[in-house]
């Protein structure tokens, strides 16, 4: 197993430390990313019936599955990021502890450690923009009766929202919310590969 990386500990006095970034401005768009993912559940209570007037979804089942399960896989391995960066992403110092809240702010960081910070930005952002557009499409080849999954699917999709409602509601700390976000990731990765086997088409 290849050791994780690590990034060296910048001192105090160092001229070329910035304070760290808010590590929520992160978390929360992968967390929001997530949450689309398990909006897949509302379908099993809020679809109704396709009537002859209502266009016909313009992607094929086949394809929004397969890019939904690629999300998810680019959002386990941006919950991995987070936890291979502790100084950044609330796994060390006063964040770790720290709830579910903007204001957190870390310790200081290197000009290395500060670009990490921007990679993963920007890949959460990107990411969230693609799993609510892929998660949409998905639901909507439900709804049309294109990928018939049982209820339990739909059950599962919905504990994974539940979990994500707790980490907000209970004001989870920041190291909580990265590990139960990974472990969310991981489940609904299976889930979506799960939904293939259902496809009509």
């Amino acid at each position: 197993m290849p050791a994780k990386p690590k990034t060296a500990k910048p001192k105090a006095d160092d001229p070329d430390t910035r304070i760290a970034p808010d590590p929520f401005i992160v978390v929360l768009p992968a967390l929001s990313a997530l949450g689309a993912v398990t909006c897949i559940a509302a379908v099993n209570w809020a679809a109704e019936d396709k009537t002859p007037e209502r266009p016909k979804a313009r992607r094929k089942a086949t394809a929004a599955l397969r890019d939904l399960e690629s999300c998810c896989l680019g959002l386990q391995e941006i919950f991995r990021r987070f936890k291979r960066y502790p100084r950044l992403f609330a796994g060390e110092g006063a964040s770790a502890s720290s709830p579910l809240k903007f204001g957190v702010h870390g310790p200081r960081i290197s000009s290395d450690e500060a670009r990490i910070f921007q990679q993963l930005m920007n890949d959460t952002a990107s990411m969230m923009v693609l799993a609510a557009q892929n998660a949409v499409d998905v639901m909507a080849a439900v709804e049309d009766g294109e990928v018939n999954p049982p209820e339990d699917v739909f059950y599962a999709f919905g504990e994974a929202q539940d979990k994500l409602n707790a980490l907000i509601q209970d004001r989870a700390t920041m190291k909580h919310t990265v590990e139960t976000g990974a472990e969310i990731a991981e489940g609904l990765t299976v889930l979506v590969q799960k939904l293939k086997a259902y496809r009509t088409d």
